[in-house]
């Protein structure tokens, strides 16, 4: 019979300290309520992109915060294909948002394609209202 043979011992292991990985807020305007008012609808603008401070202001000049009006969506004052409180133009944006499954029509969908345009184009699709928030940085405008 042949002696038993054990393994050598594991080494220790260290200790590694767990690193937290912060997960970004999942911002959703049913947390807002009621979105008919102005103020509720700029802080969830405000949480929503809390990452891209542009995006607050152009949200102000673009609708003033406001996202419907009696019981509709806002349209814009110069053209009534911009919808929402980013007014997107839904003759532009519509097919595409449809495509990523996104309802610009709620203000959710309306800051997630927002979010989407912003991050493919920058700021240049709200170049028409640029005078409101241009007091900004150039490399803050145009990202890409």
């Amino acid at each position: 019979m042949l002696p038993a043979i054990t393994a050598p011992a594991p080494a220790p292991v260290e200790a590694k300290a767990e690193v937290a990985i912060p997960l970004k807020k999942e911002v959703k305007s049913e947390d807002y309520e009621p979105m008919t008012d102005s103020k509720n609808v700029k802080k969830f603008v405000e949480d929503y992109f809390a990452d891209i401070p542009l995006m607050v202001q152009i949200a102000g000049c673009e609708s003033r915060f406001r996202q419907y009006k009696n019981g509709n969506v806002i349209r814009g004052e110069i053209n009534n294909k911009d919808v929402g409180v980013m007014q997107v133009n839904e003759h532009y944006h519509a097919a595409t948002a449809l495509k990523l499954g996104i309802d610009i029509y709620s203000i959710d969908g309306n800051v997630a394609y927002a979010r989407y345009l912003y991050e493919k184009e920058g700021a240049r699709p709200w170049m028409s209202s640029s005078a409101c928030w241009a007091k900004f940085k150039e490399s803050e405008i145009a990202r890409r």
